[in-house]
């Protein structure tokens, strides 16, 4: 089914609100969606798993029958998520078309594994979110026990991953562990969802268009009939006119075009590219050599590896060249982060060989 939406008309869309809270909040919202054109599925959240007790926690079951109904009035297929064993058995129940799994159930083979027993045998479509870590393997994992039962019909949702570090973001979107299952597993769609990443609908927009750019298969988006006085997550969410409004302006652009221009141009540019890679990684390769050799005077004088006051004066001297550079401190972090642990690995195999 994923793939029969996908290849008919890119991008997917899947919209609806974060939770069905009241039979008419519910139709309502739907009705207005479909109106629009531009939504493949309907959404509703109908157990929603929240950090404190005492919070509204979903409509439940009864949820479920206004989800139905909402797809008997516009035709439309609907979409839930699932954390359970009971969960998939009622969603099934009432004729829920695609499930999804969220961030937090991903995180936990267990529930995984529990989900997908319940469903061998069944040929529904299933959605995976990102685990809340930024660890691509438990992402992979979680696929894997869905295919494993005989589920064939698998989709990955992107919705950023929890972070301590300070960001514009409800959760750092983390683009290239996204990108990095999509290369693990290409023929399984890839779909983007802005009102998660984002926390915030002033950024929903930008959001969705940078998954464009990065040629995803679609967006999971919520959209409510009156945003404001949502009982989940009312920041994020968009009414069906302004969600209408701003996927017009999203651009879903081409993945390649035959203009002989074109390919001369982009030939000439990654060639360019390709050499500095080359000329990159053989300073790298050159820096690793001399933190090997600063490795080797401190293990002769019984010195500690890690240099924090060293590090500190580093990280803020490259962090202040950003503007400088064109490069985000974002960009610069990372990457030190990442030499700075290779450095320690090189000196420590030799502190302790």
């Amino acid at each position: 089914m994923l793939n029969k939406i996908i290849n008919a008309s890119r991008p997917m869309i899947i919209a609806g609100p974060c939770s069905a809270e009241t039979e008419e909040q519910t139709i309502e919202t739907c009705r207005a969606l479909a109106v629009t054109g531009r939504v493949n599925i309907l959404r509703a959240g109908i157990w929603k798993p929240r950090t404190k007790p005492g919070c509204f926690e979903g409509a439940g079951e009864e949820g479920l029958k206004w989800l139905a109904a909402a797809k008997k009035d516009t035709g439309l297929p609907i979409a839930t998520e699932v954390a359970n064993a009971k969960h998939v058995e009622l969603a099934l129940k009432y004729g829920v078309d695609v499930l999804w799994i969220g961030a937090r159930t991903t995180v936990n083979p267990f529930s995984v594994q529990e989900i997908a027993d319940a469903l061998s045998g069944v040929n529904v479509p299933v959605l995976v979110k990102n685990p809340l870590n930024p660890e691509v393997a438990l992402w992979a994992g979680a696929v894997e026990r869905l295919a494993k039962v005989g589920l064939t019909s698998l989709g990955l949702i992107h919705r950023g991953f929890s972070s301590f570090a300070t960001s514009i973001y409800r959760n750092t979107p983390m683009w290239h562990l996204a990108l990095e299952m999509r290369r693990l597993m290409p023929e399984v769609p890839l779909i983007c969802d802005p009102s998660h990443i984002s926390g915030n609908r002033e950024l929903l927009f930008s959001v969705s268009q940078e998954a464009a750019d990065l040629n995803y298969d679609g967006l999971i988006i919520e959209s409510h009939c009156r945003p404001d006085k949502a009982w989940s997550d009312a920041a994020q969410q968009l009414t069906p006119a302004d969600l209408d409004k701003m996927l017009g302006r999203v651009n879903w652009r081409h993945e390649t075009v035959e203009k002989a221009e074109f390919l001369k141009q982009i030939d000439a540019l990654r060639n360019q590219i390709d050499q500095y890679d080359v000329e990159l990684f053989e300073l790298l390769s050159r820096r690793m050599g001399v933190a090997a050799k600063i490795g080797e005077v401190k293990r002769e004088n019984n010195v500690m590896i890690f240099q924090s006051k060293r590090w500190e004066t580093i990280v803020e001297r490259f962090l202040g060249e950003a503007e400088h550079l064109s490069l985000s401190r974002e960009f610069i972090s990372i990457i030190l982060n990442a030499i700075h642990m290779e450095s320690i690995s090189r000196q420590n195999s030799i502190m302790n060989r």
